[in-house]
């Protein structure tokens, strides 16, 4: 194998040998990863999209319990990827990690698609109405739910990375290639979304809860063969540190114990390994930041006590950045709280109008989804082809604009989609009124069709902020954290779901004590859930006010690197911010 074609990142192959850069990885390794992303995405929502319905339908629930428990389901897919990101990062490595963890994805699948088929697994219905399920068949299904939402914790964060790390950062040429690649990834994600809303929704509701989670189960199994036909093309990244998650408290508990040393008038006095020293392919230091001062100190040249191990720049560089991360993330979880009415209130909302479309066809209320799948489709290509050149012109910009600047363009454009979807709810209400509509059962005279714009935009919304976000915190966190920096994603759309059923039990609570009428009541007909939409779009006006702020205040990572076949250093500027 000639060295000057081997990957200049220093990635290698299955078998920990150096792969030939012109044989492996890039968009032809990729092509076997976004048929998994695909189908999984549409076994995904082919649950979350419709689950409220089964849950009141066929367990019983009533419309508090059943948002509560799908936002519940929906966070611990979104949260138990934190888990997952540390073992891949720390021990098993990205592809080992994905392979165990789908296994038990597909057989939660599996129980899943027993619970709702299975004669004695699932409630007894008879002409569409079904008995109350029992304590073991209620176990039995939520034990499906939660085994998928473990297996979705170490394939989530890995297979993304996973597909990035096929695109060496060193050659020019596939770098250009990685500022397109989440732009794609996601647009895969979306092709299994919309399958699962417009497909998968109505045959759940017109075929059979267990065919709508069958096709999704076979679908995974085909998709994971295809994945393991790619293996010889796939490029893996050496872990340079056994436990990198462990300097995030070596770190602070240096820089305490450094709390009375002086901190060295210029940055270089520091202590850090030179560039041609670091071991291994594609070698990597973070330069100096001058925020989080007071961690500098973990990285001062003690004279007095030499044996006392020392912190190098790029260690502290590192703990910055997942602090600044941390910072970024939390302005984050209203959008994502905005994002759960999807799955949640917007389906009851939907049940409750006219659903007929033409002739005897009705559109299920959770098939209103697809269009936020169809606006990210339509969006994904021409943000990358046409926004993207057109900014880059501008601005100079090799992303057209800043992430930070995406996010908040996202932000805008969902508060406008939750005060649509505030007016839309008005109008519903002044139907009810008007119609003298008292009952829960009682169809309002108002199209479904009312509810799309609040769809449509929510997908132009998530083609900046979920795009965004992912790119955001692969490309910020140290490079041995990328599984864990990218659980920040993740996270939030999970913490957001369980702030979002917070919120509905407090709310409902709150305003339905003392016999009055509740926002989010059981029969939406007679509550005031315009109320609690005005409520979201305030909060999420004041989170737009705060995000501006601390993102003003990000400074972006910058890294000194040196490729296999050079030692000239240089500086990565990845510094995309919001300043301009």
């Amino acid at each position: 194998m000639e060295t000057k074609d081997v990957t200049q990142d220093g990635t290698v192959d299955l078998r920990g040998e150096p792969v030939l850069a012109s044989t492996t990885g890039k968009w032809k390794a990729c092509a076997f990863l976004v048929g998994y992303e695909a189908f999984e995405r549409m076994a995904f929502y082919g649950i979350a999209s419709n689950l409220v319905n089964y849950l009141t339908t066929q367990l019983h629930e009533d419309t508090v319990s059943s948002v509560r428990n799908v936002n519940n389901w929906s966070g611990s897919v979104w949260l138990t990827p934190i888990l997952g990101a540390y073992i891949a990062d720390s021990f098993l490595g990205r592809f080992w990690t994905f392979t165990f963890s789908s296994l038990i994805y597909v057989m939660g699948m599996v129980f899943l698609t027993m619970a709702v088929s299975v004669k004695t697994l699932k409630p007894t219905c008879n002409n569409g109405v079904c008995s109350k399920a029992t304590p073991s068949q209620i176990t039995f299904f939520y034990i499906s739910l939660y085994t998928i939402a473990l297996g979705a914790g170490g394939t989530k964060p890995n297979i993304s990375t996973f597909g990035a790390d096929q695109f060496d950062d060193f050659n020019p040429a596939e770098k250009q290639m990685k500022v397109s690649f989440f732009n794609w990834w996601m647009f895969s994600s979306f092709v299994g979304a919309l399958f699962a809303t417009l497909g998968l929704v109505y045959i759940q509701e017109n075929l059979g809860w267990g065919l709508g989670y069958g096709i999704p189960t076979v679908g995974l199994l085909f998709s994971l063969f295809i994945f393991y036909l790619g293996t010889p093309l796939y490029r893996h990244k050496v872990r340079k540190s056994r436990s990198p998650a462990k300097d995030l408290i070596r770190v602070p508990l240096a820089a305490f114990r450094n709390r009375k040393l002086q901190l060295p008038a210029s940055p270089s006095e520091l202590y850090e390994v030179e560039l041609q020293g670091c071991s291994g392919g594609g070698k990597r230091l973070v330069q100096h930041t001058p925020i989080f001062r007071f961690l500098d100190r973990a990285a001062i040249k003690d004279a007095t006590n030499c044996s006392r191990p020392k912190c190098t720049v790029t260690q502290v560089e590192g703990t910055k950045l997942v602090l600044g991360m941390v910072i970024i993330w939390l302005a984050t979880l209203v959008p994502s709280t905005i994002w759960a009415q999807i799955n949640t209130l917007f389906v009851k909302q939907g049940t409750t109008l006219n659903r007929t479309l033409f002739h005897d066809f009705s559109i299920p209320a959770a098939s209103l989804g697809s269009f936020v799948t169809l606006s990210m489709l339509l969006s994904v290509p021409l943000y990358d082809r046409y926004f993207v050149p057109f900014m880059r012109r501008k601005t100079g910009n090799p992303r057209g604009i800043t992430l930070l600047q995406r996010l908040g363009v996202g932000f805008v454009i969902q508060i406008i989609a939750i005060a649509i979807a505030y007016a839309i709810e008005v109008r519903r209400m002044h139907v009810v009124r008007t119609n003298h509509i008292t009952q829960p059962n009682q169809v309002v005279p108002m199209s479904i069709l009312w509810l799309l714009p609040q769809y449509i935009l929510l997908g132009f919304a998530d083609v900046f902020i979920a795009i965004g976000l992912l790119e955001f915190f692969y490309d910020q966190s140290p490079e041995d954290m990328q599984s864990l920096g990218t659980t920040f994603f993740t996270s939030g759309i999970g913490v957001g779901n369980f702030l979002n059923s917070f919120l509905v039990t407090v709310v409902d609570k709150l305003t339905g004590q003392n016999g009055g009428k509740s926002w989010i009541g059981n029969n939406l007909n007679d509550s005031h859930l315009d109320y609690y939409y005005g409520f979201l779009l305030v909060i999420s006006t004041l989170n737009l006010g705060v995000f501006l702020w601390v993102s003003s205040l990000y400074i972006y990572k910058k890294e000194a690197i040196e490729a296999k076949d050079g030692i000239e250093s240089k500086a990565l500027d990845t510094s995309l911010g919001l300043q301009v």
